[in-house]
């Protein structure tokens, strides 16, 4: 097995797609295929079996060969973040534990899915999650999503947990990410979570983006953050301007088909997702479709 790759929590980290073939079984070639061209594109993390990779319409042993597949195909040059999104604290500790021995880098721990936790119940799922592995975890705060916001009283008794190290931030409120630095400095590191709220996220103090489109179009996703990074503000504004029509589509509830269907049309992989969701149709398909084609034909890089 592949030596993990330390994470250093910076950069533009895909959250990468779980492939699926005509029967929709996992179909690892195409999964590992996707994975391995975001690496050579230059990515600098990735997500796997994040809400985008599916992750909860995947069984245990589903999740635990795609995982094991990531690690292969990215072979050390990356970090490899895997998804922990269980219906039960119990699962989570176990897939945490099995992730570190199959080796990923650390993890992105969501909230239990379905119940809505009361505070103690959100910081003990954290915790012992936490305490089951010895890998770095970025905690995933998607209130609109998940019915669950993770405060600013949480994460500050979680604050004592050494190996909680980073939030993906991805309540729609670029507030959010002065208030964290202000109450927190330097204890968490911020990633910008999403797709639409990124320039304002990377500018404010965020470290790293957790991106849904960078699936499609990997390079002016890196170009954009560079420009960042470099001061380049009028560079970034051009290239956000031009990806903001797609980034929106990231926020939206059928965000995972959109993603999915502009990866195909780029050529990077399939639309096909596992039910209940179902690929796009009718107006909706045009549309997106018609973003993307415009996208293709304007690129700014």
């Amino acid at each position: 097995m592949t030596t993990p790759i330390a994470c250093n929590w910076a950069g533009v980290f895909p959250a990468a797609t779980t492939q699926f073939d005509t029967n929709l079984a996992v179909d690892i070639p195409a999964t590992q295929k996707v994975q391995k061209a975001l690496v050579d594109d230059g990515v600098h993390g990735m997500i796997v079996m994040g809400t985008v990779g599916e992750n909860n319409s995947l069984d245990a042993q589903e999740k635990r060969t795609v995982l094991r597949a990531a690690v292969e195909a990215v072979g050390g040059r990356i970090p490899v973040i895997a998804g922990v999104s269980e219906f039960t604290t119990p699962t989570a500790a176990a897939w945490a534990r099995d992730a570190e021995k199959i080796g990923a880098s650390g993890l992105m721990v969501l909230p239990a899915m379905v119940y809505v936790p009361t505070p103690a119940e959100l910081e003990y799922h954290f915790r012992t999650v936490a305490q089951a592995t010895s890998l770095p975890i970025m905690l995933y705060n998607n209130p609109p999503a998940y019915r669950v916001n993770i405060d600013a009283g949480t994460l500050s008794r979680l604050a004592d947990q050494p190996n909680i190290v980073a939030v993906k931030e991805s309540a729609p409120d670029p507030r959010r990410f002065t208030d964290l630095y202000n109450t927190f400095g330097d204890r968490f590191v911020l990633f910008a979570g999403l797709d639409d709220v990124a320039f304002e996220g990377l500018l404010l103090g965020a470290r790293g983006w957790v991106s849904g489109l960078t699936n499609a179009f990997p390079v002016e996703s890196i170009a954009f953050y560079d420009a960042l990074k470099a001061g380049d503000l009028d560079k970034a504004r051009k290239i956000y301007r031009w990806f903001m029509p797609l980034l929106h589509l990231d926020a939206e509830h059928d965000l995972v088909q959109s993603i999915k269907l502009s990866e195909q049309i780029m050529g990077r992989g399939s639309e096909r997702v596992r039910p209940p969701r179902l690929p796009l149709a009718g107006e909706r398909r045009k549309q997106v479709t018609a973003m993307v084609e415009q996208a293709a034909k304007t690129r700014p890089i």
